[in-house]
């Protein structure tokens, strides 16, 4: 049974945090982040600031000038507005490594209110220069990413995590690397690029496009930045259209960085893109939640019909 997302990480920083240039930082909510668990066996090593993710985030800013890796712990929707100060002066501008763990990112908080639903961090998060991004798809991935953290340890980092859990795509060896997508189903036909909890929707769906006789590529966009241009470019010219699929807005995310890179390489093929219109998530059940805003296989399919359908006709 696959594990929820926020327990892979805490299980992972936990297992490699035995390097004692890891430190953990959280905002009070380290039961909620799994941190916790890393706070249990290195209390020296851990840091709970309260509710003033601001000054959490400046303070990793002064471990990693330090030479030390700090995991810096809570939602997403307030490293992407509370943390963004130090995230932008120090991480960012003056290159410091601090490694951001957006928890409960996406729909995924579902009944702590909208103002805890977090659909724009992604955007933000892939504005700031030499910041890394990152959406893992499941747990294996979790666990490399942590691992990755440390070892690149000099790079601001922004990884998206969730509070539920996810089907398992990878096995434990599974090699990864960053900057590298991921092609998990071959196609001619049309490419579906996703990530986190959109990806396992994007084989769902890919299977129900083979029955209705549709060829469909998948690759897990688990690194947004820096991006796959190259696999892009590589798909866009085999398929001839791409539809790209995100529990996130429409607006500046995955398909963003896919449209901005198709573009500029001169590349015109029909283009789709799944997530949330230009909206504020509402709460719920996290199911009902995917369904209501179109984060489903079935609106992968039916997106990708009418993309497969525009191919050739010269529109766009």
């Amino acid at each position: 049974m696959a594990k929820d997302i926020r327990t892979a990480y805490g299980e992972a920083l936990l297992k490699y945090g035995a390097d004692n240039r890891v430190v953990a930082l959280d905002a009070d909510v380290s039961s909620s982040t799994k941190s916790s668990l890393f706070g249990e066996k290195y209390p020296e090593r851990f840091f709970n600031v309260g509710i003033a993710e601001a000054n959490m985030t400046a303070m990793a800013a002064g471990f990693a000038a330090a030479g030390k890796i700090p995991f810096v712990n809570t939602f997403a929707a307030f490293l992407a507005s509370l943390g963004m100060v130090a995230a932008c002066s120090q991480g960012s501008y003056s290159k410091l490594g601090m490694k951001l763990m957006g928890a409960y990112g996406g729909l995924s908080d579902s009944f702590d209110g909208p103002s805890h639903q977090s659909v724009q961090d992604i955007a933000v998060m892939r504005t700031l220069p030499d910041f890394k991004v990152y959406v893992p798809s499941d747990e294996f991935q979790v666990d490399w990413l942590v691992k990755n953290a440390i070892q690149d340890a000099a790079s601001p980092m922004y990884i998206r995590l969730s509070r539920e859990a996810f089907p398992i795509i990878y096995k434990a060896d599974t090699v990864f690397e960053s900057g590298k997508g991921m092609v998990l189903r071959e196609g001619g036909d049309i490419t579906i690029i996703a990530c986190g909890i959109m990806v396992g929707k994007a084989l769902e769906a890919a299977a129900v496009l083979q029955e209705q006789g549709i060829d469909a590529a998948v690759i897990d966009m688990f690194c947004i930045k820096p991006l796959d241009r190259s696999l892009i470019m590589e798909y866009a010219h085999k398929t001839g259209a791409i539809l790209t699929a995100e529990e996130h807005s429409v607006l500046g995310g995955l398909g963003g960085a896919v449209a901005e890179t198709v573009c500029t390489g001169g590349m015109a093929v029909p283009m789709g893109f799944i997530g949330l219109a230009d909206c504020h998530a509402e709460c719920g059940p996290y199911g009902k939640l995917l369904h209501k805003y179109g984060l489903d296989a079935e609106a992968i399919v039916s997106k990708a019909n009418s993309l497969f359908k525009m191919k050739g006709t010269g529109q766009l």
